[in-house]
């Protein structure tokens, strides 16, 4: 079975592009068919990472129709059964795509033929970034143990529903019904998208509950990356257990990424660090998470942009 993770979260620099390499690494280690596909449009990364040249192909020729079909664009790495999907040949306005490139960019990567892939998101909260992370049934949050890095990934986290309840909304043609309460929620008047959803049961009891379901349906996996031995053990599973309290109970704790200086060293040298420091400890929190990973049944996803 076909199992897609997004890899986010709300600020830039937490680790996201090393963990999904990583992952992508491991997963093909274990004989797993992987992509990485580069959606941190504008400024891709991840050939770096895996130590190669810059690709001469990728997302732009699928977006500008020279090739129809996005499977050709994925180039083969120097690991056995991982692949890549570049972006970094794509204009400086990738970022800003069209509605319809899109929604055809998503269809595509959900036709994708392997057996992990593996969505690797720029920072923020642009719609482009949100409905990427939502093309996954599961999403990876990355966040690092700095109090402003995890107050970024919890505002991702909100925007993240948020741009779930509003597709959901406006599929089931009930968007303008509620746009008052949707504009105050913007605003900041409304606290969280949890509070729109008890405004939905409450006036539609019926489809407030299938918003209700839908959101809990949403799986994620909070992973803390660089993690130092004076922050406490159980952080993350104190952040799961808030989110659990607060928002609907579909947080799971992954675990800690232990920090280590030479991953900069081996990303400066264009290593692989998996292959270059195999017996760290870094490298020992990734192998768990990617056997976490194979482990876990993934759901398909329930909502999807329409055409």
């Amino acid at each position: 079975m076909k199992r897609i993770y997004s890899i986010g979260g709300g600020k830039g620099g937490s680790g996201k592009s090393f963990i999904a390499t990583s992952l992508g690494v491991l997963l093909a280690k274990q004989g797993k068919r992987v992509v990485l596909v580069d959606l941190d449009l504008g400024a891709s990364n991840l050939h770096t990472l895996l130590g190669q040249k810059i690709p001469q192909k990728g997302l732009d020729a699928f977006i500008d129709k020279e090739t129809r079909n996005l499977e050709d664009l994925a180039l083969p790495t120097t690991i056995p059964n991982l692949y890549l999907i570049s972006s970094t040949k794509c204009s400086l306005e990738i970022a800003n795509l069209f509605y319809a490139q899109k929604v055809k960019l998503i269809s595509a990567i959900n036709d994708l033929p392997f057996d992990y892939i593996l969505l690797d998101l720029g920072p923020g909260t642009h719609f482009n970034t949100l409905d990427f992370f939502l093309v996954a049934p599961e999403g990876l949050f990355v966040a690092t143990p700095e109090p402003t890095a995890i107050e970024n990934t919890f505002n991702f986290i909100k925007s993240v529903y948020l741009r779930k309840l509003k597709l959901a909304l406006k599929q089931t043609n009930m968007w303008y019904v509620f746009k008052e309460e949707i504009a105050k929620l913007s605003r900041g008047t409304l606290k969280s998208p949890m509070e729109l959803v008890d405004i939905l049961v409450k006036r539609e009891p019926e489809k407030g509950k299938l918003f209700e379901d839908l959101l809990k349906r949403l799986k994620f996996k909070l992973i803390l990356n660089k993690f130092r031995g004076q922050v406490t053990e159980n952080l993350g599973e104190q952040l799961v257990d808030v989110c659990n309290r607060h928002l609907y109970p579909s947080f799971e704790f992954l675990g800690n990424i232990s920090y280590d200086s030479r991953v900069y060293e081996a990303i400066v040298a264009r290593h692989i660090f998996i292959r270059k420091y195999p017996y760290t400890k870094t490298v020992s929190d990734l192998q768990t998470m990617a056997r976490t990973l194979t482990e876990k049944r993934q759901q398909p996803a329930e909502l999807r942009i329409s055409r």
